[in-house]
């Protein structure tokens, strides 16, 4: 598996929809690409990037993959951030 860098991955606004929307609970590759104006192929492609960040992971339920926030990537990122933070 080729490791993105996150901050690339939640750079794309479609990318940002896609983890708000996943962010409410699983969804398969269909669910996902109705509140978009990106094709079903786009959405597949948008989800990878986020995969490889390690954002979201995905499950087989039959022949549908349903995808999910991971949340151990986003654990990385926060801790990065929380650098910046003074008390």
């Amino acid at each position: 598996m080729i490791q993105i860098d996150a901050f690339m991955a939640i750079a794309d606004a479609n990318r940002r929809h896609l983890l708000e929307e996943l962010r409410r609970g699983p969804k398969t590759v269909n669910e996902l690409a109705g509140g978009l104006p990106i094709s079903r192929p786009a959405v597949s492609q948008h989800l990878k990037v986020l995969l490889d960040a390690g954002l979201v992971n995905a499950r087989a339920q039959g022949t549908r993959r349903i995808y999910a926030v991971d949340t151990d990537g986003f654990l990385k990122l926060n801790i990065w951030l929380d650098q910046f933070w003074t008390e």
